[in-house]
């Protein structure tokens, strides 16, 4: 081409969780199966739609106007539904159907809500963060990102004190983004860390962007906070999704709550920017949003929501209780969501560190591979070219921490408790080599 094309920021573009699946297929391809325990889909990790459930979507799919176009804000019927819903929280900011806007899932509101920032403006976000948020950050200010740090030594509890000095000593701060529950740590914000958040955000004239697609699947004693639970009269952005809740990934159906739209008229504008480009999509698919009222209106989901909570509390305590003892590591219990993050201990990882590759091609592919990658990355690669078993490295998560995230999707509890064992022994050996 005469000139080039693409953005600047398109190099900040990073997804590791998919990324490294090409890496897998590779290595399949040379003869390694693998074992994947990468991505966070709940179906194609074998668990079971509930039948009630799927009989509400089928009958949907038998009516007509499921199959034609929305208005553009979405179903007029589900925003009346969700906008009383989140209205009834306790202590929750008010909401009208028209603070509800859908989405083609979380991901396509993260990549609108980050675009129609101005470039010279930024968002600072957490560390490990999800890669969907950082990435699309980066890639339109074309900066590297402004994070602040979820301690590891400390259950994955950010420092206020850093993200306030990081606030006043970048004026060009206009937002502050949170993931909660969160992934990939497994952590809840708890009430008095988003208080203090809420505090600093309101103090410097910020909004906040609250992530809460795992804002059901809440154990350990975690609450199910929402962010208009707290926020206040502070502007702010709430999003939420179909695909960890049903489940149903393959919807693609998510929705933004925009908390006090009226309140600051830069936010305000900033909210009509977004409808403005949804109107220019059209709309967002019609029948997954036809099917919230009839599924969470239904007493039956309550149970559903218990049951599948209680089923992730018990896999991340057996993971918890798998890693706790194991030198070199540290681990917390999660509380939300259904990812396990394991982390090495400070200046474990090395780049002379192995496992053993006997296949002479699988050997040249690896080593070319992990030159120059972050630490964790290259114990990865390693273990998924000598033990087949596919996890993300945190390094994919923008995070200089080492370690891996892993999900606790396995519905069978032996095999996983055999992919654990896997784990852990490629842990051992790497770090005796």
């Amino acid at each position: 081409m005469r000139t080039n094309i693409a953005i600047d920021g398109i190099r900040h573009l990073q997804y590791e969780i998919r990324e490294i699946v090409d890496y897998g297929h590779k290595l399949a391809a040379m003869g390694v199966p693998m074992i994947w325990e990468n991505i966070g889909d709940p179906v194609a990790a074998g668990e079971p739609v509930t039948p009630w459930i799927k009989e509400v979507v089928m009958d949907l799919a038998r009516q007509d106007s499921s199959w034609a176009y929305c208005p553009s804000r979405g179903v007029l019927k589900t925003r009346e539904f969700l906008s009383a819903d989140a209205s009834a929280r306790p202590d929750g900011v008010p909401l009208t159907a028209d603070d509800i806007l859908f989405f083609n899932g979380v991901a396509d509101s993260v990549d609108k809500i980050y675009d129609l920032i101005r470039r010279d403006a930024r968002v600072l976000m957490q560390a490990p963060s999800y890669p969907t948020h950082s990435s699309n950050e980066a890639k339109r200010s074309q900066y590297e990102r402004l994070q602040f740090h979820l301690d590891h030594k400390n259950g994955w509890r950010p420092d206020i004190d850093e993200i306030e000095n990081k606030v006043r000593y970048n004026p060009q701060i206009v937002a502050i983004a949170l993931v909660n529950p969160d992934n990939p740590t497994g952590t809840c914000y708890r009430r008095d860390t988003l208080d203090a958040i809420v505090d600093i955000a309101r103090r410097y004239r910020l909004f906040l962007i609250c992530d809460e697609i795992y804002a059901n699947i809440c154990y350990n004693g975690a609450e199910t906070l929402h962010l208009s639970q707290v926020v206040g009269d502070v502007p702010a952005l709430a999003m939420r999704g179909l695909s960890k809740d049903y489940p149903w990934p393959g919807s693609r159906c998510g929705w933004v709550e925009m908390l006090n739209r009226e309140l600051d008229p830069a936010f305000k504008e900033y909210c009509e920017a977004m409808v403005k480009t949804k109107m220019m999509e059209v709309c967002s698919t019609t029948l997954p949003q036809m099917s919230i009222p009839l599924v969470y209106g239904d007493p039956r989901y309550q149970e559903v929501k218990q049951r599948r909570a209680a089923i992730f509390e018990k896999r991340a305590n057996d993971v918890y209780q798998f890693f706790r003892d194991e030198p070199g590591l540290i681990v917390h219990p999660a509380q939300g969501a259904f990812y396990f993050c394991v982390t090495f201990e400070d200046g474990l990882l090395n780049d002379h560190q192995t496992l053993p590759l006997p296949n002479p091609q699988v050997r040249e592919y690896v080593e070319r591979k992990v030159r120059g990658v972050a630490p964790d990355k290259r114990f990865v690669y390693y273990m998924m070219a000598s033990v087949g078993v596919c996890v993300t490295p945190l390094s994919g998560f923008h995070s200089k921490i080492n370690g891996f995230r892993l999900t606790t999707l396995r519905t069978d509890d032996a095999e996983r408790m055999r992919v654990l064992g896997i784990i852990r022994g490629a842990i051992r050996d790497y770090l005796a080599s």
